[in-house]
């Protein structure tokens, strides 16, 4: 039987390329790794590591291990988790992953309220855009990865998000493998309406709205590398390629170079909140284009209690911050 700090010591060494960085990532001696990778090669009755001059490779049974830790791990702790409210104490533990904007205006206030109800729960937060948090979800480093999903032609989002029951986890929920979510448990949270940022005095902040074909001829600032592709997908639907003369993930950035005059923005709603736009103006884009917000965790994960807890108040902090 592995042991998990065997598995957790191997997929730190196979990131690093050595016994002296994985220790130093781990808190351990470059010994205390040493044996117990010894003891996991051991156990495995089989080399998991070959040295190749000053480097360590590993071998393909070393490769098998590492690809399934991950799962291994994320088991463990969900079976850890449960166990212990089962058991009956208050605690828990829940890694949450969130892309930029999502960090700054629903995370919050999920936060606040999983603080407020379960005060002996542990709440953590990393930044990652899809599809790296989705990612860290399967390798075991998170509990629940928010993430964002653009339609593709013909594809609708609802606003499935907003109404949804706050108490209710459709746990049959998947989804679309092309964004890497097949076999995930998806809580739908928000649909997030795209908005055009101009400078004040444009045309476009007199008529309140913005044609998406009036893009054409206008010099555009974009976002993020997903945001950006989705930009030129909707764009070449109309019938163009848009003009990106700029293109940060930076939405301070974003907003600066449009109140200087330099072009105009397509952002999603939550960017927007998140980064107030002064000296510009925001207009609704038309035709209306959308992305959907979720909240994804690991089939064995949904069930347990705290989890299932901070799955509600993302799902309530969600409709919040689109009522707004």
């Amino acid at each position: 039987m592995f042991d998990a700090r065997h598995l957790r010591v191997l997929r730190a060494v196979a990131a690093t390329g050595s016994f002296s960085a994985a220790a130093r990532e781990l808190g351990l001696t470059q010994p205390a790794v040493s044996q117990q990778m010894k003891a996991l090669e051991q156990t495995a009755a089989t080399p998991l590591l070959v040295r190749a001059g000053r480097e360590l490779r590993l071998t393909e049974a070393g490769e098998a291990l590492v690809r399934h830790a991950g799962g291994i791990l994320a088991g463990l702790a969900a079976a850890e988790d449960e166990v212990a409210a089962l058991a009956g104490l208050r605690a828990g533990r829940v890694r949450l992953v969130s892309f930029p904007s999502g960090s700054s205006t629903i995370v919050p206030g999920a936060l606040a309220a999983m603080r407020a109800a379960y005060p002996g729960t542990r709440v953590s937060l990393v930044d990652a855009e899809p599809p790296r948090s989705v990612e860290m979800l399967r390798e075991g480093e998170c509990e629940i990865a928010l993430a964002f999903h653009y339609p593709r032609a013909g594809e609708a989002v609802t606003e499935r998000g907003a109404d949804a029951d706050s108490g209710a986890l459709d746990a049959g929920a998947v989804g679309d493998p092309v964004d890497g979510w097949d076999g995930l448990v998806l809580r739908p949270l928000l649909a997030d309406r795209l908005l055009c940022l101009v400078p004040e005095g444009h045309p476009a902040a007199a008529a309140g709205r913005v044609e998406l074909a009036e893009l054409a001829a206008e010099p555009v600032i974009a976002g993020c590398p997903r945001c950006r592709r989705h930009l030129v997908e909707l764009c070449e639907r109309a019938g163009f390629a848009p003009r990106i003369d700029f293109a940060t993930d930076d939405y301070p950035a974003v907003v600066g170079l449009v109140r200087a005059g330099l072009g105009v923005a397509v952002l999603p709603g939550l960017a927007v909140r998140a980064v107030p736009p002064r000296g510009v103006v925001t207009v609704p884009l038309t035709p209306a284009a959308r992305r959907e917000v979720v909240a994804l965790t690991l089939p064995d994960l949904a069930r347990v209690p705290a989890v299932a807890a901070m799955l509600d108040r993302l799902a309530t902090a969600a409709k919040d911050a689109q009522d707004t």
